[in-house]
């Protein structure tokens, strides 16, 4: 072959194709929203003795102008509830028919029967009526006058600010960057680690949140949703400082907080390969089908494909209108149809607690469990490692009794490393479309406290103690 031939020969030959340069103002599109994005739900700062986020921190504003007035608030928002899916039952106006609205208010008898049961809680405990085990402080006063301001500000905000998050190529960017280990660590999609983030560094709620929105949305199938709604869901930073405080172990925090990210870690490992959540099928939400796309094309460098991928969701982003429409009716429905559930849940979960011994008798067999993992004052500490299913503060409220200092770290970590407790996330998990059954989520929570215990114990006894 001549030299001539051989030149024009490596002149043809076909050349990796450049990526096609990126559309200055969709780029702006993604970049200015996300920033908007992350700076409210994922930058952590110290507020005085605290740590918070903006959303946060805006909704600690919205609570301490409104004061006391958030329970009457509360009561008024689970009352129109009631009464606002009594009409569309009876009534069946025709902008009910169809979309949000309808699936807001055309719930079945239990959920019905539910919201009626939240507002009668609600009433009765705002106006002191009715039987004290429902009225008493700890009960329905804890989640009339305690939860719900924090939830009715803190959804508020969360609902109207989470689109800068999540609809203008935010999860995709992130998503696409940490496909690789997310697959092959925790067999979830990458864009999965925002929602353990807004976790951490916001509330719990949020991370649930988002994943409900994710699935509905055709990004999660059915086994991530599951997954990712019962492991990631972890209480905020600004949550644990509390607990460390209120079991007086705060000048532990960063043992303790480390603590709960290698067991929660590592719970994030096992659960998922486990039954219930192994066997939740790999498919998605009919109404929308899958809509996720991780491959890449290899003439394509990571980060740039990422931006790609971000550019492309900027770009059919909704406009402003649409943004408002969709907050607003995500205000309503956690409003109208998650409040009621939370406030039901939570006071029966909290009455069986405290005024049963139903929580005593289950952590009877706890109780050899802690002695072997030699943790003091085994017989007190049972029902703290079992109560948290109500609600994630009763295990401190439980551990202020006792006087090991080790005790009380294990008990503090455990509770938040649990996870699913009834007055809140299982509230929200249950009215969500996320396929989990209450049977499901009591079986997670103990799975969750059997790989966990031990870590806790072990790394107390071997590392701080």
């Amino acid at each position: 072959m001549s030299s001539t031939e051989s030149t024009a020969e490596e002149t043809t030959a076909p050349k990796p194709l450049a990526p096609p340069p990126l559309d200055r103002r969709n780029l702006l599109r993604f970049l200015i929203p996300s920033l908007i994005g992350v700076s409210l739900f994922l930058i952590p700062f110290q507020v005085g003795d605290t740590i918070n986020i903006g959303m946060g921190l805006m909704a600690d504003s919205l609570q301490t102008l409104l004061e006391g007035a958030l329970p009457a608030i509360a009561v008024v928002v689970l009352a129109v509830s009631v009464l606002a899916t009594l009409y569309v039952k009876l009534g069946r106006p025709a902008w009910a028919e169809k979309g949000v609205l309808h699936d807001m208010f055309h719930v079945g008898p239990v959920w019905f029967g539910m919201r009626i049961l939240g507002a009668a809680f609600a009433l009765m405990t705002f106006f002191q009526f009715g039987p004290e085990f429902v009225t008493a402080p700890f009960t329905g006063g804890v989640m009339l006058n305690d939860l719900a301001p924090v939830l009715l500000t803190f959804f508020f905000f969360a609902a109207l600010l989470l689109p800068f998050l999540v609809e203008f190529g935010f999860m995709e960017f992130i998503g696409s960057l940490v496909r690789k280990p997310f697959r092959v660590i925790f067999n979830l999609p990458g864009r999965s680690a925002i929602d353990a983030t807004a976790s951490w560094m916001g509330s719990g709620t949020v991370g649930v949140l988002i994943t409900t929105q994710q699935y509905e949305k055709g990004f999660y199938n059915r086994r991530e949703a599951a997954v990712i709604a019962t492991n990631f869901s972890i209480v905020s930073i600004a949550f644990a400082l509390l607990i460390t405080s209120f079991v007086d172990i705060n000048h532990m925090f960063i043992q303790f907080y480390f603590t709960v990210v290698v067991a929660g870690l590592t719970a994030a490992v096992i659960v998922p390969r486990l039954p219930p959540l192994s066997r939740k099928a790999d498919t998605y939400y009919e109404p929308v089908g899958c809509q996720l796309a991780e491959k890449r094309t290899e003439q394509m460098g990571l980060l740039r494909y990422s931006l790609t991928m971000a550019v492309k969701r900027a770009e059919s982003a909704p406009g402003p209108r649409e943004l408002l429409r969709i907050a607003l009716f995500n205000v309503a429905d956690i409003f109208l149809a998650l409040l009621p559930l939370v406030m039901a849940i939570g006071t029966v979960a909290l009455i069986l607690a405290e005024f049963t011994p139903l929580f005593t008798w289950l952590s009877y067999p706890m109780v050899p469990v802690l002695e072997l993992l030699r943790i003091p004052e085994a017989e007190a500490a049972a029902p703290a490692t079992l109560v948290g299913f109500a609600d994630m503060f009763l295990p401190a409220v439980l551990a202020t009794n006792i006087e090991s200092e080790l005790t009380r770290f294990v008990i503090a970590c455990l509770s938040l490393t649990q996870l699913i407790y009834m007055s809140e996330i299982g509230a929200l998990i249950l009215k969500s479309k996320i396929p989990l059954k209450l049977w499901e989520l009591v079986v997670i929570f103990l799975l969750r406290t059997a790989i966990t215990l031990p870590i806790i114990a072990f790394m107390a006894h071997t590392f701080f103690f």
